[in-house]
């Protein structure tokens, strides 16, 4: 990840690659604003606008010759959109900013970044989102050829190429504020590091390839993970599960060669505040089992464990910060195959605890895992406990692909919106209708695992609510957001986004204040 600290230079004295500065509409055109340039180079600048095609807008990056009166080799102007009444901008408007520039900016060593910056929070705002932009997946890629060397002849091994070559981001940011010695800024640089390389850590799961990624791997990199933190893994095998009782897991899990897991991740501060249990769902590879998906866009479910990620996650970041909170991490592990041996429609499983489920559909089977999942997270009796999965197709029909879903309880689920807005992430309440309880009925078994297909995404929220008790709880449905298949956008790149770690770290945090 990118280095980054903050500094009082002038931006027209920052000897960078590039030179990162806003620019915002006005009634009359577009300004340049956050920077103390030379007045004749922003009159320049201003005056062509037009020409240039500047107006301001989120996600509109452009690059040009920084021109003699800068010591930066380029000038980037990066759209910050409206102001807010008061004049200044919005939080999540700084951190998109900068993170659309740094994206912008792969193959560039050096960032010096002139945004506006009045308080701690602004500061906290362009260094989240210049490290989240700051990002790239590479680990399948090969190597640069090394350059030759003068007057000798190339060795083999010294003209590979590269097929597809991927510019590196940044190495260092420089974040030019008046805060630079400012000790809650200086604090908010330092937290805007760790969150950022606990959503890279996220990330770079969720981009991993599932014949690198099975359960039995998850859970060796939940223990590499945590090396340092303080934080404690205990890990349940296929044999453990059965005996434990987790047929959710058992059952999803019995079509792979490759067993499931259940990874727990315990951070457990002193004296703390709250106690809080995440549960993450966790197929590293979803085929639907025998109710297989269509090929098209089946490649995309290696990313059917982005919950699992960013409770891992979550749980790092919260160490690291040492948060005075609790917190309980528990990975739900499978992964979802056709074979001999795979769970059959009409199959009954019972889920720990005792509850029995029929399984109408295979491909239903994250609400599955996660049902284990919660009843053990709710024997330890937390104060709250959240889940976050990529659990519907419905989720994306109901919210599109940027904006997640979250039901349960109304305090709880408050508690996740708020977090959301405080963090940049986008997460909309919706309702549990007790209505549709009857459509999971089974002739069989205690509750079928699929009800009607409408409010599918509701249906499942309704499913897991039959596990949690009377524990307060809150249900997270990620499947849009987590994994961006269309164009990058702000600080959020393509493939994994690690979305949910900004707000349940925030939710923590909040805790812990409280």
């Amino acid at each position: 990840m990118a280095d980054l600290t903050l500094t009082s230079l002038a931006p027209s004295d920052a000897e960078v690659d590039a030179l990162v500065v806003g620019t915002a509409p006005t009634s009359d055109g577009v300004s340049v604003v956050g920077a103390d340039l030379p007045d004749a180079v922003v009159a320049e600048l201003e005056r062509l606008a037009d020409l240039l095609g500047l107006a301001g807008k989120p996600d509109e990056v452009h690059k040009l010759p920084a021109g003699p009166e800068l010591a930066a080799d380029i000038l980037v102007l990066t759209g910050l959109g409206e102001r807010s009444a008061d004049g200044t901008f919005p939080v999540e408007s700084l951190r998109r900013a900068a993170g659309a520039a740094v994206r912008a900016l792969a193959g560039s060593s050096t960032v010096a970044i002139a945004l506006p910056t009045t308080q701690a929070v602004d500061v906290a705002g362009v260094a989240e989102g210049a490290l989240l932009g700051a990002y790239a997946y590479t680990r399948y890629r090969v190597p640069p050829a090394p350059a030759p060397v003068k007057g000798r002849k190339p060795e083999p091994q010294d003209t590979a190429a590269t097929a597809s070559p991927v510019p590196a981001p940044p190495v260092t940011i420089e974040v030019l504020t008046g805060l630079a010695d400012d000790p809650v800024a200086e604090a908010a640089a330092e937290r805007a590091a760790i969150l950022a390389d606990a959503v890279h850590g996220a990330r770079d799961l969720i981009n991993d390839a599932p014949n690198d990624l099975f359960p039995a791997a998850f859970a060796e990199a939940a223990k590499h993970a945590v090396k340092g933190t303080g934080a404690k893994v205990t890990v349940l095998d296929d044999k453990q599960l059965a005996a434990g009782g987790y047929g959710g897991l058992v059952g999803v899990g019995q079509g792979s060669a490759r067993g499931p897991r259940l990874v727990k991740i315990a951070y457990t501060p002193a004296k703390p505040a709250s106690k809080v249990a995440l549960v993450g769902k966790g197929i590293t590879f979803d085929s639907g089992g025998i109710s297989i998906k269509p090929a098209p866009g089946m490649e995309a479910m290696k990313s059917d464990m982005s919950g699992a990620a960013a409770v891992l996650y979550t749980v790092v970041a919260a160490a690291r910060l040492g948060l005075p909170v609790a917190v309980t991490g528990w990975l739900c592990l499978a992964e979802n195959m056709p074979s001999g041996t795979a769970q059959r429609p009409s199959d009954v499983i019972t889920i720990r605890g005792g509850k029995t489920v029929e399984v109408l559909n295979t491909d239903a089977e994250g609400r599955l895992v996660m049902a284990d999942g919660l009843v053990a997270a709710c024997e330890e009796e937390p104060d709250v406990v959240l889940d976050i999965a990529t659990l519907t197709g419905a989720q994306m029909v109901a919210l599109g692909r940027r904006v997640s879903g979250v039901m349960g309880d109304e305090a709880v689920r408050t508690e996740v919106t708020d977090a959301a807005e405080a963090t940049g992430e986008l997460f909309w309440a919706m309702p549990l209708p007790e209505e549709l309880r009857a459509t999971l009925k089974s002739k069989v078994a205690d509750l079928a695992n699929i009800g009607e297909r409408f409010g599918g995404m509701l249906a499942a929220g309704v499913f897991l609510k039959e596990f949690v008790g009377d524990t307060p709880w809150a249900h997270l449905d990620i499947a849009g957001p987590a994994y961006n298949e269309k164009g990058a956008h702000g600080y959020t790149p393509v493939g994994g986004t690690g979305v949910g770690v900004r707000t349940l770290l925030g939710l923590l945090e909040a805790r812990g204040e409280a």
